[in-house]
């Protein structure tokens, strides 16, 4: 029988959450905007890379906390395995063509195409 895990602060703490930080320069200055993908509202902000990042963590405990506190559902970081890599897209069957037809200039094929335009 496999033991039940504890969900606790420390738990979610230890997941491998997205953590995005950018630099933002406005009128207040410039500075850091740090956010936990998963966990709507979860932000801070920092002077630095480093400081947004300490900061970041220290909001997520306090989100956290106060989830568990209140018994709120809280999401877990969404894995590689929720994907299959496949979309379908419906797009005008003029813009079908013209992919179609600048993938064959370039001699590869559609779907190779279309990667190569996603990823740019």
């Amino acid at each position: 029988m496999e033991k039940d895990i504890k969900k606790d602060v420390n738990y979610y703490m230890s997941l491998p959450y997205t953590y995005v930080i950018q630099q933002i320069t406005d009128e207040s200055g410039t500075y850091y905007y740090a956010r936990i993908l998963e966990l709507d509202g979860c932000q801070s902000t920092g002077d630095t890379f480093e400081d947004a990042y300490e900061s970041i963590k220290e909001a997520m405990e306090g989100w956290l906390e106060v989830k568990l506190q209140h018994g709120d559902p809280i999401p877990e970081p969404i894995g590689d395995e929720s994907f299959s890599g496949k979309f379908v897209i419906r797009l005008p069957k003029s813009l079908h063509k013209k992919l179609v037809v600048e993938a064959k200039k370039e001699g590869v094929s559609l779907n190779q195409y279309a990667l190569y335009k996603l990823s740019k």
